[in-house]
This record gives structure tokens, sequence and C-alpha cells, in this order.
């Protein structure tokens, strides 16, 4: 069974480089990504298996994506905030526990959990 992921940044460039990352390494994930948040709000539903959000986006920001996504039904540990950020800020903004993980999407190290969580999914979904 596929495992559904929504990707949901208002950079583009960033936007293309994870949904690409993603869909090559992990084929088997159906992606949906949207550069607007406003339009991402009919796939955020109970049957998302990770949810990622920016956390700055003009309009409708991350925090308030995540205030729908809870409230839609999505277990806190299938999202995670991505922000530009430092932690300092991020773990101030988003309090632990309010989701899975907050990451600075620039820095290496948080990839590497991202990479974590992607496989994780992929080995769930083979099971």
């Amino acid at each position: 069974m596929k495992r559904k992921i929504v990707i949901i940044d208002d950079d583009q460039y960033f936007l293309n480089f994870l949904t690409g990352y993603v869909s090559e390494r992990y084929p088997d994930f159906k992606i949906l990504a949207f550069n607007d948040p406003i339009k991402s709000l009919s796939a955020i539903s109970a049957d998302t298996d990770l949810l990622l959000i920016d956390l700055e986006m003009p309009g409708l920001d991350g925090t308030k994506l995540l205030s729908y996504a809870l409230e839609s039904g999505i277990d806190r540990k299938k999202i995670i905030i991505l922000s530009g950020r430092d932690a300092e800020y991020l773990h101030k903004k988003i309090p632990m526990g309010r989701c899975l993980a907050v990451l600075n999407k620039h820095e290496t190290r948080q990839k590497e959990v991202l990479d974590m969580v992607f496989s994780a999914l992929q080995k769930e979904a083979e099971e």
C-alpha cells in the first residue's frame, strides 16, 4: 500500500528539491506537494501518513496548518514542521509534543532525521 505524504512549502525551489528527492529514493510513496497552503487543505486528512509543513508561509502559516491537521484527525506523530529558523526559535514557537519533529530544513543533520522517518514509513509499507 502506498504511503501518502503531503508536503507544503511556499519555497518552490525547496518544494521541488524535497519532492524529487523523496520520489527518487522512495518511489512507492504517493506525494502530494503544494506551494500554496490554502490549496493544500483538501489533501490534509486522517489518511495522511506523513505531513511536512513549512512554518512560515504567507496567508496561512505552519502553526495554523498544524492546528487544522490535528483537527482533521492526523496523529501529531505524523507531522513534521520545517523552517529555516534556528532550533531555539522553532522549539519556542512549536512546543515539544505538538508534532513529531521541528526541523531546520537547511541543516544536513536535520535532513538525516527526515531520511530516518521516510525509511521507517517505507519499512511499514513493506510489512
